[in-house]
């Protein structure tokens, strides 16, 4: 069953105040709520680090109006899957079914019941968070929990054209936990699961932003992607990731590193461009990598993307 527990996100827009005072009185209670009065700045909070799970959306506003910022919503892969119900006074079934044909998923004229307001919005959140679980199953490493690497090989296309278009700084961390092999051979592999359980735990726990992704790579390999992130940006990212490694003071008394579990790191990073390859940014990192563990390992190392 979903987790009823965690509160969803919902931006209400609307260019009549009264109208969000109302919409914002009937659900306060069980989401967080945004708003916007216009279809601009709707667009700049659902691109943002920090989108909402659903929007309530009117049609009727000055400059972009609702079936345009809709539409826009849907033609962008970073907001593509925001449910969209549109709230409004046009309330012709033409006008009903451009909405549904424009991507919207519910559709309530004014003036609205607020019984009826209540249960489609509660409607949309069940199913927003019936499909998280079922993508969590589907796109979550069995053992650690977080992202595989299904997850992560297809976020890394989605964000790389994101940040092509907004001309963001996209960076990359391969993270490998040293000696793991000795770990397992001297503590046995299921100590060697709770080892890699604890560590993407405290890995998770330092990456906050919603557009962050941590994913298992495979074995005892981790990487991150960060979108709007530069080489600073990445360093400090990776030390906060060391320090958090060491901070569980897993012993390991077989490792030639230290007596704790450690981890070495490669980061990179490069502005993203429609004429290059993402690719460069994995494989940069990842040489990054290697010459930590030339470097004796629990150590961060960068390396600049080659063209």
């Amino acid at each position: 069953m979903p987790d009823t527990a965690i509160k969803l996100t919902i931006l209400i827009v609307d260019d009549e105040p009264a109208n969000i005072r109302i919409l914002v009185e009937l659900l306060k209670g069980n989401y967080q709520l945004r708003t916007a009065t216009n279809g601009e700045k709707a667009l700049a909070i659902a691109r943002s680090d920090d989108p909402p799970d659903l929007i309530l959306l009117d049609i009727l506003m000055p400059g972009i109006d609702g079936y345009e910022v809709c539409r826009r919503l849907k033609a962008d892969a970073c907001s593509s899957r925001i449910p969209v119900i549109f709230i409004t006074g046009k309330n012709g079934e033409q006008d009903e079914i451009y909405g549904f044909q424009v991507g919207a998923v519910d559709y309530v004229t004014k003036p609205f019941s607020p019984i009826i307001i209540q249960a489609r919005v509660q409607t949309h959140a069940d199913l927003i968070k019936y499909r998280d679980i079922l993508e969590r199953q589907s796109y979550s490493d069995g053992l650690t929990g977080i992202a595989n690497r299904r997850r992560y090989e297809e976020n890394l296309g989605v964000t790389w054209n994101f940040a092509c278009r907004e001309g963001f700084t996209l960076a990359f961390i391969m993270i490998d936990i040293d000696e793991f092999k000795k770990y397992n051979d001297m503590y046995g592999h299921q100590a060697g699961d709770d080892c890699l359980r604890q560590v993407a735990q405290a890995l998770n726990d330092i990456t906050r932003r919603k557009i962050d992704l941590l994913a298992r790579y495979g074995g005892e390999e981790f990487c991150c992607l960060l979108p709007n992130t530069d080489m600073d940006g990445a360093r400090h990212m990776a030390e906060m990731f060391r320090e958090a490694v060491l901070a569980l003071r897993i012993p390991h008394e077989n490792s030639t590193v230290g007596p704790v579990v450690s981890i070495s790191q490669g980061f990179s990073a490069i502005q993203a461009s429609g004429l290059l390859n993402p690719c460069l940014l994995v494989k940069a990192a990842d040489e990054a990598l290697f010459n930590a563990k030339l470097a004796g390992r629990n150590c961060i190392c960068q390396k600049e993307v080659c063209y």
